[in-house]
């Protein structure tokens, strides 16, 4: 019975000693205790905010951009994680830059179409500066032309989302009023009605 309990305990021993390396070994691993708080890098150019992270032992990494024409372009505006978080050496921080020019899109047939649907095109181009033009029309409220800069854009022009497009949008005819609408003391008789000549 002896030899049993001693054979039990070297057992338990072993695994407590086991599961100690095992957690020395984890620390060791995954760089318990190794930290470092995210610098901010908002306002700095791409350049300097990757060799201000790469000098903390973290990876810049531009994940996108955006226009903003009251920023510089290359600007970092924006960082994630925030500053102040704390991270492992050699995480990676992402990226967002001012870019340099506006974004550009490809405009499809907006013409022969209602000014409804053509501005809801728009809008999920992103443009959101669209002016409209009535003209002259049989058609009331269809797009006739789109112009940006005076000048006429035909379907696959690219434009800036911060541009302003015009729509050149029919008035239709005016109301036709109808024959019943008129009062008994304005219409003519039957017979004073020339209408042979």
């Amino acid at each position: 019975m002896k030899k049993i309990l001693l054979h039990i305990g070297l057992m338990i021993l072993v695994g407590l000693a086991i599961a100690w390396m095992a957690m020395l070994w984890l620390d060791k691993w995954t760089r318990h205790g190794d930290t470092i708080i995210v610098p901010s890098v908002k306002t700095f150019s791409y350049v300097k905010a990757s060799q201000t992270l790469e000098a903390e032992g973290l990876l810049a990494i531009l994940s996108d951009s955006v226009y903003d024409k009251r920023t510089a372009p290359g600007t970092v505006i924006e960082q994630n994680p925030k500053a102040g978080t704390v991270v492992k050496e050699g995480r990676e921080i992402y990226l967002t830059i001012n870019a340099f020019s506006p974004k550009m899109v490809t405009l499809p047939s907006l013409t022969d179409i209602s000014v409804r649907q053509a501005r809801s095109i728009l809008e999920g181009l992103e443009i959101k500066k669209v002016v409209e033009k009535r003209v002259p029309s049989d058609f009331k409220d269809l797009v006739l032309a789109v112009r940006y800069k005076g000048v006429r854009l035909s379907p696959g022009a690219r434009v800036p989302v911060s541009a302003t497009i015009e729509l050149e949008v029919g008035e239709g005819f005016p109301d036709v009023v109808e024959l019943d609408s008129i009062s008994s003391e304005e219409a003519v008789p039957v017979e004073q009605l020339d209408l042979f000549n």
